[in-house]
């Protein structure tokens, strides 16, 4: 159908920031914008074919400038948590941000991909976005080069998929942080919303959120959504991996992950009718429930607040660097990153 294109704000330093928009032929779309590769809305049918937009956002791009939550952006070079906020590779020490208590959190809170104006354009009815890093930046080695491509298909699937190089090795793991609401942005709570994850085991985590390095079956606890269940059935329950994090924040280990596409997860919200699939080639996938939310204006006026979205972020499990037993997270010359992920709705 083409992709459509209008101004969307400007830079501090005066460069245009567009907005893009994606359709299918079910009159689902994608709007996408280059600051933070992020995705703005995505507006889905109900049962009823009653379309709503079903993700956290805001209005203008300057909103984007703050977002303290990350909403809908693409985070990197490295999601989530970094235990020490250093790391050693190759007999070289390296320091990051300390910038989520001693620890760092998606790499930089200014400098990461997510503040960055990527280099968009179109691949056919896909948006491609390019941005790159020198090396030392941000405390990652490497001369880094990412490109994520978004695609919204007739299956209404919204594709994302990634490639990245780097000429030294360094520490790559990619994600987009996307809050879901599948009532609709503006609905409230998610926590009457359901949600399966296609995993029996998670990685327990320390004060801070940093991974013990311990893989355990989440049977007879509140992480277990081997079946679908209630976001907030469990989540005040008196037990200490939700106490450490005010609820789920928690990497899930994809069943069977191979690096090949799995299923990783399901979503419903039962009263509109919309249910989300999420596949992905990544061993993880990060379940966080939005407990953390700061009090702030979105899309329409609409005020956001603790649990009014949830996220689903595929990865490369957190801390990987400091726990050999996990899947690394390297990548350098003759090894190219590559990742994708499909949020599709049934």
């Amino acid at each position: 159908m083409g992709i459509g294109k209008e101004k969307f704000g400007t830079m501090k330093t005066g460069e245009d920031i567009y907005l893009f928009t994606l359709e299918n032929k079910n009159g689902m779309k994608a709007k996408i914008t280059n600051f933070g590769a992020a995705v703005v809305a995505l507006w889905v049918p109900d049962k009823n074919g009653e379309l709503a937009d079903v993700v956290l956002g805001f209005d203008k791009a300057e909103d984007y400038f703050s977002n303290p939550s990350f909403m809908g952006v693409t985070i990197g070079p490295n999601a989530n948590r970094v235990g020490g906020a250093a790391f050693t590779l190759n007999g070289k020490e390296y320091h990051l941000s300390v910038n989520d208590g001693v620890n760092n959190l998606h790499s930089d809170m200014d400098g990461g991909y997510h503040k960055g104006l990527w280099t968009a354009e179109e691949a056919g009815d896909s948006l491609k976005l390019t941005i790159e890093g020198k090396d030392g930046a941000l405390g990652f080695p490497g001369n880094k080069k990412v490109t994520m491509i978004y695609t919204l298909t007739d299956n209404n699937e919204l594709k994302l998929k990634y490639h990245a190089t780097s000429d030294r090795e360094t520490l790559l793991n990619l994600t987009n942080h996307t809050y879901f609401n599948l009532a609709g942005h503006d609905s409230g709570s998610i926590e009457g919303q359901f949600l399966r994850l296609y995993a029996s085991h998670f990685t327990p985590v320390l004060p801070g959120a940093i991974p013990t390095g311990e893989i355990e079956p989440v049977a007879g606890t509140p992480l277990d959504f081997t079946k679908m269940k209630e976001i907030g059935r469990e989540i005040g329950t008196d037990y200490e991996q939700l106490k450490l994090v005010k609820g789920y924040d928690h990497n899930f280990v994809i069943d069977g992950a191979d690096g090949t596409m799995r299923q990783a997860a399901e979503a419903e919200d039962v009263k509109s009718g919309r249910r989300m699939k999420v596949f992905t080639n990544l061993p993880g996938v990060q379940f966080y429930a939005g407990n953390c939310i700061d009090e702030q204006i979105g899309k329409g006026g609409v005020c956001y607040t603790i649990r009014t979205g949830f996220c689903l972020e595929t990865h490369y499990f957190p801390d990987n660097i400091h726990h050999p037993n996990f899947p690394q997270a390297v990548f350098g010359p003759g090894k190219d990153y590559e990742a994708e992920t499909i949020y599709q709705f049934v």
